[in-house]
C-alpha cells in the first residue's frame, strides 16, 4: 500500500514537471560568453573565405562582393540566457547595453527530426533559441508583442 501511494505521488511530481513553463530570457541578465573578432581577424578571414579556393566549395559568392556584407555576416559573437537554456549570435555592433534593454516581441516554437526549437525574438532581428527534445506549446503568441511576460511556453514530455 505505501509503494502504491509512493508511486503515484512520484507520478503526479512527474506530470507536474512534464510541463514547465519557460519564458522568453530577459536579456538584462544574459551573458556574452566568448570575444568579438577584431577588424584584422575579420580582414585575414575575408581575405582566406573569399579567395579563389572560395569558389571551389561553391560558398561566399553573395557576401564576398562586398567587404561590409561580409563583416555583417561574421562580426558575431555568442550570447547565452542568464541559466544557459537559451543562445544567439549577436552583432559585435550592438552596443551592449542596447542588447540588454530589449524585450521580447514574439515566440515562435518549430520542430526538427525530434528536435524542438523555441525562438524569443527581439528589436534588430535579435532571436534567442532554445533547443530541446521536450515539446513546447504556446498559449498566446500574439499576446507577446505586446506583454513581454506572455513570452512563454509550456515545455515538457517527449
Amino acid at each position: 500500500m505505501i509503494a502504491r501511494m509512493l508511486a503515484c505521488s512520484l507520478l503526479l511530481v512527474s506530470a507536474a514537471a512534464s510541463a514547465a513553463p519557460v519564458a522568453c530570457p530577459d536579456l538584462g541578465a544574459a551573458v556574452r560568453t566568448g570575444q568579438c573578432p577584431t577588424e584584422e581577424e575579420l580582414q585575414f578571414t575575408f581575405n582566406g573565405y573569399c579567395s579563389d579556393n572560395a569558389r571551389i566549395y561553391g560558398k561566399g559568392a553573395e557576401v564576398c562582393n562586398d567587404y561590409s556584407a561580409y563583416r555583417r555576416m561574421k562580426n558575431i559573437v555568442l550570447w547565452e540566457s542568464a541559466d544557459g537554456q537559451f543562445q544567439a549570435y549577436v552583432s559585435c555592433d550592438l552596443p551592449e547595453a542596447r542588447l540588454k534593454a530589449m524585450r521580447p516581441t514574439a515566440i515562435s516554437t518549430s520542430k526538427d527530426k525530434g528536435i524542438d526549437r523555441l525562438v524569443c525574438s527581439y528589436d534588430e532581428g535579435v532571436s534567442f533559441s532554445r533547443r530541446t527534445h521536450e515539446t513546447c506549446r504556446i498559449e498566446a503568441a500574439a499576446a507577446c508583442r505586446h506583454l513581454p511576460s506572455a513570452c512563454k511556453a509550456d515545455c515538457g514530455g517527449k
